[in-house]
């Protein structure tokens, strides 16, 4: 087992530097297990197994975190910080009703957290006296958030030494709010990314820290993108992490002129209006998968259009709503031009192709859809 030195000792007579090394000690990667470790605040020193006589060893950074999210979004940031530093807790929403049942669920940061044997809270209430005494408790360095689903009180976000980092799924100030995946598909943006962002007591106002690209493709929904965008907000945290205990990435506040907001999403959001452009109704169609789901109704039944492609052929004559067949696809006019269903799902049963719903449905291209 490791020895573990009093961080007293650690000064030399030839200066104030511990061990006396001539710079303060920079990060690098972690090494392997080794025989003494030193430690000074949450820097570690350890010393290699195959050079204890000359000293020769690495500084590595190991913080106490807490991390603080809900849905799969948070998984691969919580994963990480697992895998490289000392997380003392994770908190994460209560559990809530769910599926056909209404069954209680845990939110998904909870299910890892409880795999990883990290300790897991679930606060109704953030301010809640009994919450901050075991944040205390846990004497974090830094918190992370991703995708809480709360905004945290100034008790919380001014707690930690180096404060609170946010990963944020948007390329800010674009998009500050609680839907901001979709946001940007709805607006037609050609690319979003990720914001390593230090919290501040605004929406999302917090000063920059890092920011990654990628390209919104069109097959692209919500979930496919929040998907890469978790994955690539969990290693821009990680590679952010280092730099800005250290000192080497400073935060840059935001351009609060440039700032767009997204709004919460509502159930009914997910309404198509036939009389809206075809490109609109599209985007609508890929932002709202998988939640709440963009729908029509079909003889007082909702039926959601998981997927959809623009038709660019618009027949003569033909109002907003209208259905028809063409290749064998099932199409609904719009105001400009037409959509073909590639994949739906009705009320109560499974996803089904475009191709075979027609199978099924012999009165599609004799009604009008809502608008």
């Amino acid at each position: 087992m490791a020895e573990q030195a009093d961080a007293g000792d650690l000064k030399s007579s030839g200066g104030d530097t511990p061990c006396g090394f001539d710079s303060h000690p920079p990060h690098s990667a972690f090494m392997p297990v080794s025989r003494l470790t030193i430690e000074t605040g949450f820097l570690f020193y350890k010393l290699d197994n195959d050079n204890l006589s000359n000293g020769h060893g690495e500084w590595y950074l190991n913080p106490k975190i807490v991390f603080m999210g809900s849905p799969e979004f948070a998984l691969p940031a919580l994963s990480k910080l697992v895998e490289n530093y000392d997380v003392q807790g994770v908190i994460t929403q209560p559990d809530k009703p769910a599926g056909r049942g209404n069954l209680l669920s845990p939110p998904p940061v909870k299910t890892l957290a409880e795999k990883l044997k990290i300790p897991c809270i679930q606060p109704l209430k953030l301010n809640d006296p009994q919450i901050l005494a075991q944040i205390r408790a846990w004497q974090p360095d830094l918190i992370v958030v991703a995708a809480y689903g709360k905004i945290l009180k100034p008790d919380i976000l001014h707690f930690p030494p180096y404060g609170c980092l946010n990963i944020h799924a948007s390329l800010l100030p674009r998009w500050r709010g609680a839907a901001p995946i979709v946001a940007a598909i709805l607006a037609g943006d050609q690319e979003t990314g990720v914001t390593i962002m230090k919290m501040a007591e605004g929406i999302d106002s917090g000063p920059i820290l890092k920011q990654r690209t990628i390209p919104i493709l069109d097959q692209d929904n919500t979930l496919s993108l929040s998907q890469k965008l978790s994955v690539l907000g969990a290693d821009l945290l990680l590679e952010t992490i280092p730099d800005y205990l250290n000192g080497e990435c400073l935060p840059i506040p935001q351009n609060d002129s440039q700032a767009t907001y997204a709004p919460m999403i509502d159930k009914n959001d997910g309404f198509l209006d036939f009389c809206l452009p075809a490109i609109e109704l599209w985007r609508k169609i890929r932002a709202y998968n998988p939640w709440p789901g963009s729908f029509t109704t079909i003889n007082h039944q909702r039926m959601i259009i998981l997927e959809a492609q623009i038709y660019h052929q618009q027949p003569k004559d033909m109002q907003p709503g209208q259905t028809l067949i063409l290749e064998n696809m099932p199409i609904i006019v719009t105001s400009d031009k037409c959509l073909a269903i590639v994949t739906l799902q009705m009320a109560g049963k499974k996803p089904v192709s475009g191709k075979e719903f027609l199978n099924g449905f012999r009165s599609w291209g004799k009604i009008t859809l809502p608008s």
